[in-house]
């Protein structure tokens, strides 16, 4: 086995004088470099003085070693975009086309030259070094520079809008005559230049063609269509508009009818908002028709009439002598609104529209639901000596009250039921106390009948609220069933003058009044009853009697033409004059429930007797 030996030699490393000779040659190898590199950079500078260095280019457009001047002019003639490019507006079938210029874009080829030249020349020695470095290395390319004044754009769409704008019509109707014309309305359409001109910077920027929509905003009138309602119009124009009162009573007018024409000058056509649209309300005018309906309302309505009884004494209930009435006014806006109504539906017959009060008793009312059982008060007066005319305003003056109910607790008017006392309401002339004589007028004999009434409210312990004695003693009421006078009778007298004496009792009981009035022309009575239902009253009254007793003016004698000569008529009869008090005592059940007293002062009054032309009167003969 044999044994091998690697002998290994050693390695000499470079001596230290040698390394540095290596690296003085190195250095003085680079500084070589960098003078030749600063000499290189140098004579480029000094070469491409005021030249643009090569690789910049503007818009694709190659400028390198070119002066600015010469730079401006090649980008003048090449970049002809502003010139030659087109921007194409459309809406709908419509087209415009536009070069960029006329849009407002301008290119500054002074300026975009002055840009291309700096590359290179700005910032510190570096920079500007690098900035030669990139354009020679691998191109620098600017875009132009670019003015856009956008109004010159504005004002070429306000070019374009005028052709295809449109205003807002709202639909019309027109009324001529009886005629109906429509007039239909219009969309109307706004360019929306905010919305146009927003793409078209960028597009222009671009130095493409390019092509943008007009942006049109379409603006609906509130009323575009108003055909249904010129239809309406049309139909209430159509016939004749015919009003009618549902039940008219005899003597009241029915029917109202308005030809065309007058349709036509009452039609309204009003513009009315909607919660989501507007539209056009067509109908009658309201101050027209409701002038009209105002104007007739007066002679439309009723009040609300109980029924009127008579006390049947057999079977000791209630018998109608007059059915209710049901009390009932003109509505005229509900009426204006029926009118209206039908004509919209084609109908050409409307009703007047009332509003109803029921009446507070009607004909079914029984006498146990009113509480009238039984006769609580009357009264009889007597007449003897009147005239025709005053018997008969005394029949005319007592029906106003037969058969009438006065509601528990309520204060009865003698002259709210009595209403006008006049000739057209069935009264005649007969003799009447005016001041300090007593003529002749119409009514004469009505305070027969406040009398009778103040005599049965007051025997019957029912409070009196207003009594109104006369001037002076009437003989009429002191008369008895006999045919005398009862002095004991006078300050039991009730006048009434409406409106302006009254004569007023109060119902306290908690029952129902039923009043019956009773005229025997023959036997020269009045007689007035009370039925409802006793709460036990009693009264008790007495007079004073006369006092201060005051003798009567001597006799008066009036020519009456109507009388023969020789005739001679008394009219009126003396009274003394007197002061006389009626105490009265009102009993419940045997305990005092009410008192009062009524005190009269009676002038004296003289007779007054009528004679024919030529009669000697009674005094000459004492002469």
């Amino acid at each position: 086995m044999s044994t091998r030996i690697e002998t290994r030699r050693p390695v000499h490393l470079p001596s230290a004088q040698v390394l540095t000779q290596g690296l003085l040659a190195l250095a003085g190898g680079l500084a070589l470099l960098a003078i030749l590199l600063i000499g290189l950079v140098i004579g480029f500078n000094l070469y491409y003085a005021g030249q643009i260095y090569p690789g910049v280019s503007v818009a694709g457009a190659n400028l390198s070693g070119l002066r600015p001047q010469e730079a401006q002019a090649l980008l003048a003639r090449q970049l002809t975009y502003p010139q030659e490019g087109r921007i194409v507006f459309q809406e709908g079938e419509q087209v415009w086309v536009a070069n960029p210029g006329e849009l407002g874009l301008y290119m500054d080829a002074q300026t975009s030259a002055q840009s291309a030249y700096h590359i290179g020349r700005q910032g510190g020695l570096i920079g500007r070094f690098g900035g030669q470095f990139r354009a020679w290395f691998s191109g620098v390319n600017l875009p132009p520079y670019l003015v856009y004044d956008q109004r010159v754009a504005q004002a070429y769409l306000d070019d374009i809008a005028l052709q295809v704008e449109l205003p807002t019509v709202e639909a019309s109707i027109s009324v001529t005559g009886t005629e109906v014309t429509v007039h239909p309305g219009q969309i109307g359409r706004s360019v929306d230049r905010q919305g146009t001109l927003a793409p078209l910077e960028s597009q222009l920027r671009s130095l493409t063609d390019g092509m943008l929509t007009v942006v049109i905003e379409e603006l609906p009138p509130a009323i575009l269509d108003a055909s249904e309602q010129a239809q309406i119009a049309r139909r209430i124009l159509s016939a004749p508009l015919e009003l009618t009162s549902p039940e008219p009573q005899e003597g009241e007018t029915a029917t109202w009818t308005f030809d065309q024409e007058s349709l036509a000058e009452m039609l309204t056509i009003e513009r009315v908002e909607g919660e989501s649209e507007a539209r056009y309300q067509v109908g009658l005018d309201s101050t027209s028709m409701g002038a009209f309906l105002e104007g007739i309302a007066d002679n439309l309505p009723r009040q609300p009439a109980s029924a009127r009884f008579i006390f049947n004494d057999e079977t000791r209930q209630l018998d109608v002598i007059q059915p209710s009435v049901t009390g009932r006014a003109l509505n005229v806006e509900a009426t204006l609104q029926a009118v209206n109504e039908a004509l919209v539906q084609g109908g050409h017959r409307a009703e007047l529209v009332f509003d109803y009060t029921e009446p507070q008793v009607s004909d079914k009312a029984t006498a146990e639901q009113l509480g009238i059982h039984e006769l609580v008060s009357q009264h009889r007066s007597y007449f003897y000596g009147s005239s025709a005319g005053r018997i008969q305003n005394i029949e005319t003056a007592s029906a106003s009250f037969h058969g009438l109910l006065v509601p528990p607790g309520a204060t009865f008017s003698m002259g709210d039921t009595l209403g006008d006392v006049s000739l057209d309401n069935g009264y005649a002339e007969a003799l009447i106390i005016f001041g300090n004589r007593t003529i002749k007028g119409v009514g004469g004999g009505v305070c027969q009948v406040s009398t009778t009434l103040f005599r049965t409210a007051f025997l019957g312990g029912y409070p009196i609220v207003e009594r109104h004695p006369h001037a002076y003693r009437v003989g009429y009421y002191e008369q008895t069933a006999s045919g005398g006078h009862d002095p004991a009778l006078a300050g039991l007298d009730a006048t009434v003058f409406v409106p302006v004496v009254d004569f007023k009792f109060t119902n306290d009981t908690p029952n129902w009044l039923l009043m019956e009035t009773y005229v025997n022309p023959d036997a020269r009575t009045l007689t007035w009853k009370f039925y409802s239902t006793s709460e036990g009253r009693t009264v008790d009254w007495e007079t004073t009697g006369l006092q201060n007793i005051e003798d009567p003016p001597e006799p008066l004698y009036q020519e009456n033409p109507e009388l023969e000569r020789g005739e001679m008529r008394q009219v009126d009869w003396e009274a003394s004059g007197a002061d006389v008090t009626i105490f009265r005592t009102v009993y419940k059940d045997g305990q005092v429930y009410l008192e009062d007293q009524y005190t009269t002062h009676y002038l004296p009054w003289r007779a007054v007797y009528e004679v024919g032309p030529g009669t000697k009167l009674p005094k000459d003969n004492d002469d």
